[in-house]
């Protein structure tokens, strides 16, 4: 008896808890996004590489420094961080892995570098998407550098 209700936990945990495949549609949708940011970035506009984030206090960016709560201070973060074209360099990503955690979560797993005059950056991401209104954005953003 005891093993048939251990058997029963295993089955409905797994169902619960199983991950997706991410759809065609909405992992186009996020690359698209991701590598608009990119695009962004390399032109120096952090202000349209922002708009692949979620407007609200609830967007969290983690990385050495610790947890920076809200659009308007990851912003900041940025732009204090990386207030001129050498600091910003040019940067390129790359897609390791995307996960469905729900019909409107999307978990990816990338890696970055970033190629500037000064010292060389590079390192790996995890970017929680939300799609809301239709739209995939950024809600939680953990980056850390590898160097």
């Amino acid at each position: 008896m005891r093993y048939c209700f251990g058997l029963l936990i295993l089955f409905f945990s797994t169902c619960i808890f199983a991950q997706k495949r991410v759809s065609k549609s909405d992992s186009i949708a996020i690359t698209k996004t991701l590598f608009k940011q990119q695009e962004d970035w390399n032109r120096g506009d952090i202000d349209a590489f922002m708009e692949g984030y979620i407007k609200t206090d609830f967007l969290v960016f983690s990385g050495a420094s610790g947890p920076i709560y809200g659009w308007e201070a990851t912003r900041n973060r940025y732009k204090k961080s990386y207030h001129n074209r050498v600091l910003m360099g040019e940067l390129n990503f790359d897609v390791l892995s995307m996960t469905q955690l729900s019909s409107n979560v999307v978990q990816l797993q990338g890696s970055f570098y970033l190629t500037r005059e000064i010292e060389d950056s590079n390192g790996y991401f995890t970017l929680t998407w939300l799609k809301q209104d239709g739209k995939w954005l950024v809600i939680s953003d953990h980056t850390s550098a590898s160097n």
